[in-house]
């Protein structure tokens, strides 16, 4: 998903003016939630499918880039027709909260999963986990040709080898582990660097595609794109693959999607009950069995549909409040002449 900066606050905004044409109407449950969302459309609609059949209560989705949604909210304000928001990674819900659009999460739901994938306030509940890793053309390079670091595509060696997406919000982290691990200096010259190597992609999607073609020979992105991809083409249509970084790389990222209630909406207790449900055993199955390829991180909940478990990646030793609240990373982006 693409990052939210000022060139997507008219876009917001005319989305803020024309949203509540999508008011909420009656269900057996009571009104109707309105569920901002940045996740993926057909996991979210299975999800609030199952939470409707199970409560009566109607979710009204609004699917958009996370980015534009977070920005959306924060034109609306206290006047947003959101109940809830759905992001793909922590850093814009890092965002909301500061501004004090979040409502608090209910204890139970925060402690259905591991405080470290939680909002350090309490304003923000993680729902999934996905990793960052490279993606590389299995036709012109062999596992023991691949840089140990993501630092390493800084490097000239790589000049027009390396693709990159660096509007996807998905990147932003990245940049923010990197800064946290290597500090600013580093991240600064990593990014001078990639500017230099680099091939841009509007989005994962053309990037990853770009690197099955042999467009170009390595990518950054988080490791859902190749399996989507996967499913898109067959299996036999992949000439690619996925690697990691060495053990604690910045570029292993794990990052935490996760939900909130705002704090404006008027159907607080019914937007809280759609949280625990997201943390609950069914929710986490959906997400387990789903074609998004994330990590469900409720306890006893696990996903056969990647080939390295979570348990088996070796991320850099961040917590969601290292990763802030993006700012830093798109400053730097912008700076750097990569936005």
């Amino acid at each position: 998903m693409r990052g939210f900066g000022p060139g997507v606050l008219t876009t917001a905004l005319v989305l803020a003016l024309t949203g509540t044409a999508c008011g909420a109407h009656h269900a057996a449950g009571g009104p109707a939630l309105t569920l901002y969302s940045g996740q993926h459309a057909q996991t979210v609609q299975a999800l609030v499918d199952k939470f409707t059949a199970q409560t009566g209560q109607a979710v009204h989705v609004r699917t958009d880039d996370e980015g534009i949604l977070a920005n959306q909210i924060l034109q609306e304000g206290s006047r947003s027709p959101a109940d809830l928001y759905f992001a793909e990674n922590s850093p814009p819900l890092e965002a909301l909260q500061a501004k004090g659009l979040l409502a608090p999460v209910d204890p139970p739901t925060l402690a259905a999963v591991s405080s470290t994938d939680d909002s350090p306030q309490g304003d923000w509940v993680g729902v999934s986990a996905r990793a960052g890793a490279l993606v590389y053309n299995t036709a012109r390079l062999t596992p023991g040709q691949l840089p140990g670091s993501v630092l390493d595509l800084a490097n000239p060696a790589w000049k027009g080898k390396v693709g990159l997406a660096p509007s996807e919000t998905d990147f932003q982290p990245i940049v923010a582990a990197v800064v946290k691990v290597d500090g600013q200096a580093a991240a600064t010259s990593w990014l001078d660097g990639l500017k230099a190597n680099a091939t841009r992609y509007e989005d994962n999607e053309s990037l990853v595609a770009a690197v099955n073609r042999g467009d170009v020979q390595v990518g950054i992105v988080n490791t859902y794109y190749w399996y989507r991809l996967r499913d898109e083409q067959g299996a036999s249509a992949m000439h690619s693959a996925l690697a990691f970084f060495k053990p604690g790389d910045p570029g292993n990222l794990v990052d935490i999607s996760g939900a909130a209630v705002l704090a404006s909406s008027t159907h607080q207790a019914a937007a809280q009950r759609f949280l625990a449900f997201l943390v609950s055993a069914p929710a986490q199955e959906i997400i387990a069995t789903s074609e998004s390829y994330e990590y469900p991180i409720a306890a006893g909940v696990t996903t056969t549909k990647v080939a390295t478990p979570l348990s088996g990646l070796a991320p850099p030793p961040l917590s969601v409040a290292d990763l802030g609240d993006g700012s830093g990373a798109l400053a730097l982006l912008q700076q750097v002449g990569l936005l």
